[in-house]
């Protein structure tokens, strides 16, 4: 039997806390911080308690002392305003509802950068609510912007879900702007898939509707732009009328290096995959059948 003057922590109604701390949210009354965010210069209103005690980042920040004052820092914490312009009013009162309550209203314009912000305030519970949004509600407009993102802030477990969303409908994904705005580092991470539901004369379309979009983003040479990408095209799947057409395409805008299509009419003309990496003679999960795909098949003699 527990002691007279023994101890123990008794949890009240959740829901009804965080109800009443939400009420603070963005609400003047009692505040004594302020920031001015994006273009719109919408004030925000806030508490330094509240986001110190939440957030190493804003701890750091509402520490810091004002200029030109003798006392320390910890004394006169600065009362702003704080000038955040690159970051829209939505995402970072998203963020602000985060630290107040330990839940956030997302929606798909948002999410994005509603992760972005988790990353750079190193709030790794609110990146989490975010991965798994994107998660829930992924689609063919997002998917790669998804991936982009997941890359730069190396979420692994998300990166594996975009790329298998992307593997399900490849075809549609090729042709959204988001695959248009993909990286080369993120474009040949796809590209090294052999799940890609598209065939390879169309993947290789949809790479060179890429190159020349970023050439023309980037003001640099579509094979300069398209240097790592085009490693993972897998040129020898590709017919002999296919892969001539292919030749004189090139010839306008030299997105294919020469030595690959050089080694794509080595395979055909000596009926195996000799001198070429074995994983650009195997078809993808899209690749149309072609008669020549027998020779290329490392188990037929």
């Amino acid at each position: 039997m527990a002691g007279p003057c023994s101890a123990r922590l008794l949890q009240g109604e959740a829901a009804a806390f965080t109800a009443a701390l939400r009420t603070l949210v963005n609400n003047p009354q009692f505040s004594d911080v302020t920031f001015v965010v994006g273009r719109e210069q919408q004030k925000v209103f806030a508490h330094r308690c509240v986001l110190a005690c939440r957030c190493q980042a804003f701890r750091g920040m509402l520490s810091q002392e004002p200029a030109g004052s003798e006392d320390s820092p910890s004394s006169i914490p600065p009362q702003g305003p704080f000038i955040l312009g690159n970051v829209q009013p939505e995402v970072f009162l998203a963020v602000i509802e985060f630290l107040y309550t330990n839940s956030v209203t997302l929606n798909s314009h948002i999410v994005l950068e509603v992760l972005t912000s988790s990353v750079e305030y190193g709030l790794q519970d609110l990146c989490k609510l975010c991965v798994k949004f994107i998660k829930d509600t992924l689609s063919v407009e997002q998917v790669c912007e998804a991936l982009q993102a997941a890359v730069t802030y190396g979420q692994a477990d998300l990166q594996q879900h975009c790329l298998a969303f992307i593997e399900g409908c490849t075809a549609a994904v090729v042709r959204t702007q988001g695959f248009h705005e993909l990286s080369d580092v993120v474009l040949a991470r796809v590209l090294r898939s052999d799940r890609l539901a598209v065939d390879e004369l169309d993947l290789v379309q949809a790479v060179r509707e890429w190159a020349h979009v970023s050439s023309a983003v980037l003001e640099r040479p579509v094979s300069e732009v398209a240097a790592l990408p085009v490693q993972e095209l897998r040129l020898p799947l590709l017919a002999p009328s296919e892969l001539a057409t292919l030749e004189k395409q090139n010839q306008r805008d030299l997105l294919l290096p020469a030595e690959s299509i050089a080694a794509a009419w080595r395979s055909h003309a000596l009926k195996k995959g000799s001198g070429v990496p074995s994983h650009l003679c195997r078809p993808r999960r899209g690749t149309r059948p072609r008669d020549h795909h027998r020779h290329l098949d490392p188990h037929t003699k």
